[in-house]
């Protein structure tokens, strides 16, 4: 016998929709900069100015969403602060990145991997190899060079970071050089080399953003260069440019 208490199957398909609605309103006012006026979400969601006013009483009731008295804008409220935070602080780009990598290694039979910057320059913090790797000198630890590796090349390319632009001159020192670099790595949305860090060995590497836009890790596929379709345009890039997208993505990074 079902519990007399037990809500009507119709109660619960419109609580679940008034939660999709209320989530929606969220996820609306984050898009807006975290600020808008009643009218700019309504029009943001496609709904009545009435219906979504309902909604943010409720969403305010739960401290989720506030109102400035002086403007009457909507913004999100001290709750709503604290779930980013609690969010932010699993953002760690190497685990959100550990599925992508097994997916990577299936789908492109090649060895992928992670590296962030370190002191000594990019290094390589989780990797996956297919079964039968190609032989190259690339563990977890490892450190990559910034010029001659396609991981080295997306941070210069990507990254900014007045630290990488010293350890990249230490290596090289000719400016023009760098800039090429960095050009041609933004102009492709990845970088890649063909046996310049080893012979017979190509890589694809793209950018890992965090919420702020900074590159927080690069992500690389590298294989035998007879089979490896090293083209900016070519299938590995793709795949890697995707990923690393999707990462950035779930780090809070929005293009």
């Amino acid at each position: 016998m079902p519990r007399t208490d037990d809500p009507a199957p119709s109660d619960r398909r419109r609580r679940v929709q008034s939660a999709e609605v209320g989530m929606t309103v969220l996820k609306a006012l984050a898009r807006l900069g975290g600020a808008a006026s009643l009218t700019t979400i309504a029009q943001q969601v496609g709904e009545s100015t009435a219906k979504i006013h309902r909604y943010l009483a409720s969403l305010m009731q739960e401290e989720l969403v506030a109102q400035n008295p002086a403007t009457q804008h909507y913004y999100l409220g001290g709750a709503a602060v604290q779930i980013g935070l609690a969010a932010l602080r699993q953002c760690d780009p190497v685990r959100l990145g550990e599925v992508a990598l097994l997916r990577l290694r299936d789908e492109l039979q090649v060895t992928c991997f992670i590296a962030v910057m370190g002191n000594r320059g990019p290094t390589v913090l989780r990797i996956e190899e297919p079964a039968l790797p190609v032989t190259v000198n690339t563990r977890a630890g490892s450190v990559m060079p910034l010029l001659t590796s396609a991981t080295g090349r997306a941070f210069i390319g990507f990254s900014g970071d007045p630290v990488v632009e010293r350890m990249a001159r230490e290596e090289m020192g000719a400016e023009d050089t760098l800039q090429a670099l960095r050009t041609q790595a933004r102009q492709q949305g990845c970088a890649t080399v063909t046996d310049s860090l080893q012979q017979g060995i190509s890589a694809v590497a793209a950018p890992i953003h965090d919420a702020h836009g900074h590159v927080s890790a690069v992500l690389t596929a590298l294989g035998a260069s007879s089979g490896f379709d090293a083209r900016p345009a070519g299938p590995i890039a793709l795949a890697i440019m995707r990923e690393a997208r999707a990462i950035s993505q779930s780090l809070g990074w929005a293009a």
